[in-house]
Parts: structure tokens; sequence; C-alpha cells
């Protein structure tokens, strides 16, 4: 396997000096050679957001994220960094969405509404709720549920984000962490954390197919919508609501999940 260079020197290097001076010649390398990271994540965040929302802010909430990643990555933890950054460079992004306040009322109102019914119906029946009943419910027909869906698209990834264990800054867990690695769990790791893990991991097993597809081609194979799209057979837009009921049910299950946990 080619090892990773940054500025001509291996990147395992790097780190190693970096960990033990803080030189900022060596920081400001590893920006340069993340920066593109940064536009990416934003890219991927930007699918489904609406137009007020914008790229370049996103870009700018993500260096941020790209920075925090480079004073808390571990070396030793032999994570690549890559891998960790993502993560750091995505939950930023999300931090800010959620401090400017940026989801319309009546699309919060929508999207609580949903996830009361789902949440209700799926404790009813024991099993995943249809989309022919989660719409009678909510006194809709099949059209109109799949359009609100899209409409709720970009509250569903802010929930993706929500943590699950709050440990020190470190120790942190939410539904997107279980999603990107399902294999990861390290046996150093706290009980409690180790738990809610595997109630996470546990509740995605449990939804609808297609919907447990696009979570894992989504955050696991970083696939985008379009190109899930191609290997599902439907449109973008169907991916989004797919994505959407896979986050409604997932929020289900793991609020009183999280009750009785708390």
């Amino acid at each position: 396997m080619e090892e990773n260079l940054i500025d001509g020197r291996p990147e395992a290097d790097i780190w190693k000096d970096y960990k033990e001076t803080k030189d900022q010649s060596l920081r400001d390398s590893i920006i340069r050679q993340y920066a593109p990271l940064v536009k990416y994540v934003a890219g991927k965040v930007s699918v489904g957001m609406p137009h007020n929302v914008d790229f370049d802010d996103l870009v700018g909430f993500g260096v941020f994220g790209l920075m925090d990643a480079i004073e808390k990555y571990d070396p030793d933890k032999h994570v690549k960094f890559k891998t960790y950054a993502v993560t750091r460079i995505r939950g930023a992004i999300f931090d800010e969405l959620r401090s400017i306040d940026w989801v319309p009322r009546s699309v919060r109102q929508k999207t609580r509404e949903i996830d009361d019914v789902v949440q209700r119906l799926e404790a009813n029946l024991g099993r995943a709720a249809s989309d022919k009943e989660v719409a009678k419910e909510l006194k809709m027909d099949s059209k109109s549920y799949n359009q609100t869906l899209l409409k709720i698209s970009g509250t569903s990834m802010l929930s993706l984000n929500d943590v699950w264990y709050n440990g020190d800054d470190n120790d942190n867990l939410s539904i997107q962490d279980s999603i990107e690695s399902p294999n990861s769990l390290r046996p150093d790791s706290i009980a409690e954390r180790e738990e809610i893990k595997r109630v996470i991991i546990q509740s995605i097993s449990e939804l609808p197919e297609k919907e447990k597809k696009v979570l894992v081609l989504y955050y696991y194979e970083d696939l985008t919508l379009k190109e899930i799209g191609k290997v599902l057979e439907v449109t973008e837009s169907r991916v989004s609501q797919l994505h959407t009921k896979a986050i409604v049910r997932l929020r289900g299950k793991l609020t009183n999940i999280k009750k009785g946990i708390f």
C-alpha cells in the first residue's frame, strides 16, 4: 500500500512531529492537504438542504471541524485521519446549522408530527409501519406524504448527528458514528457506550431493507444520492425519501430507548 505523503514527507512522520512540537507550519501543511475533504463533505451535506443554506458557508463551518480534528486526532489509535476528520467536519457543519436555527418552524412542526406518529404506530404494531399506514394516520394521501418527506429531508440530516452519549469531548456517540463504523466496537470503550452503540446498530439492522441500504451506502460506502439511486434503480428524490423515512424510524426507536437508559 502506497504511503500518503504531505509536502513530500510520509504523513505518519508529519503527525509524529506535529504532536511533539505543535509546529504551526506542520499544521498548515495538514490543513492544505485535507482542505479538499472539507469541500467534499460540505457538498454531501448540501444535498437536500434548502436554497437559503449557502455552500460557501458550509465550507467555512467545515474548516473549523478540520482544525478541531487536527488538534484532537490521536495517531496511536490507528484510525486514518481522513476517516476521523470526516466525522468532525460534518459535525461542525451541523453544529453551526443548529446554532443559526435555519429550519423553518412549519417544517420543524411537521417533522415532529411525523416522528410522533411513526413512534406510536411502530410501538403498537411491533414492526415497521408502512407508508400507507403512516399516511393514513396523518390524514394524508401517499403523494402528499412523500412530498412532505422531501420537505423535511434536511432535518433528518441534523438528527443523524444527535449525540446519544455525553461523556468527555472524545467519547460522544451519534447515530451516524454507528453507521460509519458498524464493526468498530473497541474493547477499551466504556460499558455504557458499548451498550448504546449495540442498540443503535440493532435498530439500524431492523429497518426495512431499502432504507437500511440507503443509510449504509450513503454514510458508510460514501455514495451520493444519485449513485445510490442507480444502485437501487430508483430516482434521486426517492432515495431522499427513503433516507428521511429511515431516520424518522430510528428517532422513534431510539427515543424510548434513550429515556430508558438515561
